[in-house]
């Protein structure tokens, strides 16, 4: 048996049981799986949105969960490249039981080796984020491949996010792109500048005026990671023609009609396609990870961690879910140890 944090009932964070500290069963490797003893886990808002909307089965209990850091204790039939001892990273599987937990089960083609400077705490704030971020500005705006007539440049709308936090990192460590993020609070941008961005614009201000005034042009690439709806015509009138858009937040409708006579393309990302889709290219996620730990011990790319909240229990989560649900956190939230 295990210790876990999970519900019974969908719903809002502030009901006395939105999360339990219950007891599970230990579950076992098969095939490609790894049983990693978790150390720590990152909050995201992935985790609350399932919370209030994903109900578990009847009599059943749902783990939340998609990032953590820590060691490999038995491994399936057909995993290759790790072995018992070895301390990993990964975001898993949405639709496999969450990390919320002291043992739990991923896919090792989703995982990699933690990096050895790092604390697990400080291992566990980046996965999801991680792979989010990479994929969207390597895999689908493809921002090594220019824009012609475009300024080299990307637009990060919420960047002190952990998402945000990362994309800006990312692309300093790996193009020579200006990244122009934005951020209201003065906290918020001073983040942003501290890891590594260009320019900081306002988006309680309409986007568009200010990127003008940085007199750069009309970037190539619009990374939204919230308030795509919101910012949509903004967005129209920045970006170069035939420029990228991507965003990654949830629209009951977003039109895309406004974007046609500028041919610019949009983009989404959904972090979880390759393991729950278990694409070909499913591997892809433990390689960028492996890769992000090179950057990471190289001093490319620090970690995110802005706050550990105390161990991993229903009580701390509660109060990780409601930071997180405010959607005004710096970084990444972390818990760590049972």
């Amino acid at each position: 048996m295990m210790k876990a944090v999970g519900y019974k009932q969908k719903g809002s964070i502030d009901r006395d049981d939105a999360l339990l500290d219950v007891t599970l069963p230990k579950p076992a490797p098969t095939d490609h799986d790894l049983l990693v003893n978790v150390a720590a886990i990152g909050v995201n808002p992935v985790d609350c949105k399932i919370r209030n909307n994903g109900a578990p089965a009847e009599g059943q209990v749902k783990t939340l969960g998609w990032d953590a850091a820590g060691t490999v204790v038995e491994v399936g039939s057909k995993v290759e490249d790790f072995k018992v001892g070895d301390r990993v990273y990964y975001a898993g599987d949405v639709s496999r039981p969450g990390t919320n937990s002291e043992y739990h089960l991923v896919d090792a083609r989703l995982a990699a080796k933690a990096p050895a400077s790092l604390s697990d705490a400080e291992a566990a704030a980046l996965p999801l984020t991680t792979l989010t971020a990479w994929e969207m500005l390597f895999d689908r705006l493809d921002v090594t491949r220019p824009v012609p007539g475009a300024a080299p440049a990307v637009v990060i709308i919420g960047a002190a996010g952990g998402v945000g936090s990362m994309a800006i990192q990312l692309l300093r460590a790996r193009t020579d792109l200006t990244v122009i993020a934005t951020a209201s609070r003065p906290e918020t941008k001073e983040w942003c500048f501290s890891l590594g961005a260009h320019h900081v614009v306002d988006h309680s201000e309409p986007l568009a005026p200010q990127i003008e005034a940085l007199g750069i042009g009309a970037p190539g690439f619009v990374f939204s990671t919230a308030g795509s709806v919101q910012y949509r015509d903004d967005i129209v009138k920045l970006l170069s023609p035939q420029g990228r858009f991507g965003f990654i937040d949830d629209a009951d409708v977003f039109d895309v009609n406004p974007f046609k006579w500028k041919s610019i393309s949009v983009h989404l990302e959904a972090v979880f396609t390759r393991a729950m889709m278990k694409t070909a290219d499913m591997s892809a996620q433990g390689e960028i990870l492996r890769q992000v730990a090179e950057l990471i011990e190289a001093g490319k790319v620090r970690s995110t961690l802005t706050e550990t909240m105390g161990t991993i229990n229903a009580e701390n989560l509660k109060r990780a879910h409601k930071l997180v649900e405010t959607g005004k956190a710096r970084g990444k939230v972390v818990l760590a140890g049972f």
